[in-house]
């Protein structure tokens, strides 16, 4: 087991979450690929983007596999402009590479917001710290286990 698949393990097993990641044959990069792999509606599939304020702060979005991050929206909730986080950042604070970055299991604490798209769905999948592994969660779980405010930051 890769040490990103296992911090999200022992992420989902600490935050008392009844779950288990599931290794996919192809991969589930995108949104798209994962709720092909997952048998599922592509708003089922949680998205997580970083963005970085201008004060070098990172913000986690969680978003619906359908929905796109409204900067001005994010930035508001945020208290300062952003941008989108570049890879190489998003590697040294999550411990993930971009395709594989998983809800939970960070290196480093983050503020995280949740779309309430995901709150619509019995069952939503996120990325398990690999890019051909996902776990499937109830939201609340999700919302619980990464201490998440649900607010409305996606474009409209």
């Amino acid at each position: 087991m890769s040490k990103s698949l296992a911090r999200v393990v022992n992420a989902l097993r600490a935050a008392g979450m009844d779950c288990q990641p599931i290794e996919m044959p192809g991969e589930t990069r995108t949104a798209e690929q994962a709720a092909r792999a997952a048998g599922c509606a592509l708003d089922q599939i949680v998205k997580s983007i970083l963005f970085q304020g201008a004060s070098g702060r990172l913000f986690l979005f969680l978003t619906a596999g359908g929905n796109q991050v409204d900067p001005a929206r994010a930035s508001a909730l945020a208290g300062e402009a952003l941008g989108r986080a570049d890879a190489d950042t998003v590697r040294a604070v999550t411990g993930f590479a971009i395709g594989g970055v998983a809800p939970l299991g960070h290196l480093s604490p983050l503020p995280v917001h949740m779309d309430p798209r995901l709150m619509e769905f019995p069952v939503i999948w996120a990325a398990a710290g690999t890019p051909r592994h996902i776990f499937p969660a109830s939201p609340q779980a999700l919302l619980a286990a990464t201490g998440a405010t649900l607010a409305a930051f996606v474009q409209v």
